[in-house]
């Protein structure tokens, strides 16, 4: 990467540092064709109706001609320049349906936590964040753009960020917040029983803050979930991973900081993304950098640092698998190396398994499957001895077969091998797995431990 470009994304981040700013995505305009019921704006001649039960903001851009239309109790219409209304009998377009009126979608289906509602408003390439931090967070900035109408279901529970910008207006303190939520305008746009507040304050600690949304993360979860039935789609790969904040698993690999008071989380984004996540043997991957709740271990110390780590999630999205594992174990390299320096207390790491399909691959990968293979073929050999045993005692018996004794067997050549050779516990043919041969035996759902306070001595 060029001069300029660590220029320019420094720059970017820099940006996120000052302020996470969440902007509102869906909208209630009259020409957006997704809130229609035929994905469609009404044609020209034809009849539009809006839910007679449901309070909207419409914005209006064009000019529309309909044969007649329905309009809601309690609403408003807000007509840009040039916009309007005018009525016809007939219509001009040959694929314009006749028959059944266009239907204004439901306004009030827009949840303030569906991830999908939102987007930030600087986005830089190879970074993503978890689901639950999709959805503005306690220290976030809102904003809904003056140039849509909207109305957004704020659900049960009171909502903390930071600020709210809304119909050309920011609010930083909750009185003149609940005046504006309380008027016909709050109320055209904002609805349900939970409320809204801010707390102008910004996260002051350097190593990151928590996001605050793990309480509404099951509400968050369902709605993500609502178009497929409210189940996750399956992970390509065995042993996938879920992260803290995330919905649903996800293949490649989870690496746990704890860290010092020297830590500083977005210096430490900014050198991931530097001097890793865009070389290019790790194109492809999308990386998660953030503060989490730890979950709880024995025998720990406790206080607020001791119930929160750093979450870096390194999500695979390609076809090619096993990127985010090496660039995992970099990341454990350069902490066993530089982590005094950054701050960084210590590491570990979990990786996904084997893709799904590859059946070499991931039979050899999947936890347990070389056990099983040698439990089977013991279990086969204890039955063939077992069979051979019964049938000599019964061809004994029946006189068939004689027994020598011991002066016979004595009178054989000197020398002689007594017994059998087992092909199981042959000394000469076993082999002792090497130390590097047990960790590449491992399966792939691995934990790693890297403390850099101890690496010298441990060298």
């Amino acid at each position: 990467m060029g001069a300029l470009g660590r220029v320019l994304l420094w720059l970017q981040l820099c940006a996120l540092t000052r302020a996470a700013y969440k902007i509102w995505v869906p909208n209630t305009d009259f020409d957006t064709a997704t809130n229609w019921s035929q994905n469609r704006t009404p044609c020209a001649g034809a009849s539009a109706e809006f839910p007679a039960d449901k309070m909207v903001s419409v914005l209006v851009r064009q000019g529309h001609s309909v044969t007649n239309m329905l309009l809601p109790l309690d609403g408003e219409f807000v007509l840009a320049s040039g916009a309007g209304f005018s009525a016809s009998h007939t219509s001009s377009d040959p694929d314009c349906s006749t028959g059944a009126p266009a239907l204004f979608l439901d306004p009030d289906r827009f949840s303030w936590h569906d991830p999908r509602s939102w987007r930030s408003r600087d986005e830089v390439h190879g970074l993503f964040s978890v689901d639950a931090e999709r959805v503005p967070c306690r220290h976030d900035d809102v904003v809904f753009p003056p140039n849509a109408s909207f109305r957004v279901g704020l659900g049960a529970r009171t909502i903390r960020v930071r600020s709210v910008w809304a119909l050309g207006q920011k609010y930083t303190v909750n009185e003149d917040l609940m005046a504006f939520l309380e008027s016909r305008a709050g109320r055209l746009h904002f609805h349900g029983p939970g409320a809204l507040s801010v707390d102008p304050e910004a996260c002051g600690d350097p190593s990151g803050c928590l996001c605050g949304n793990s309480e509404v993360q099951p509400r968050i979860c369902a709605a993500l979930l609502q178009p497929l039935g409210g189940r996750c789609p399956s992970a390509a790969c065995h042993d996938a991973l879920r992260p803290e904040g995330q919905c649903c698993d996800l293949c490649g690999a989870i690496l746990s900081l704890t860290h010092g008071p020297a830590f500083h989380l977005e210096r430490y984004r900014a050198r991931l993304l530097h001097d890793f996540l865009t070389l290019p043997q790790y194109q492809g991957l999308q990386m998660a950098v953030s503060k989490v709740l730890r979950p709880p271990r024995p025998r720990e110390a406790t206080g607020p640092e001791a119930d929160t780590e750093v979450q870096v999630v390194l999500a695979e999205t390609g076809p090619e698998t096993g990127v985010a594992g090496r660039l995992a174990r970099v990341l454990l390299a350069d902490v066993a190396e530089h982590g005094e320096a950054l701050g960084v207390l210590s590491a570990t790491l979990r990786e996904s398994g084997a893709p799904i399909g590859d059946g070499s691959a991931a039979g050899l990968e999947r936890p347990g499957s070389g056990a099983g293979l040698a439990g089977a073929v013991a279990a086969a050999l204890l039955l063939l001895l077992l069979a051979l045993s019964a049938g000599a005692l019964l061809l004994h018996r029946a006189g068939r077969l004689r027994w020598k004794k011991n002066e016979e067997a004595a009178d054989g050549p000197a020398g002689a091998a007594l017994g059998f050779q087992n092909p199981m516990f042959n000394v000469a043919g076993s082999v002792e797995l090497t130390p590097a041969s047990q960790v590449d035996a491992r399966n792939t759902s691995q934990s790693y431990f890297v403390n850099p306070l101890f690496a010298e001595a441990e060298a």
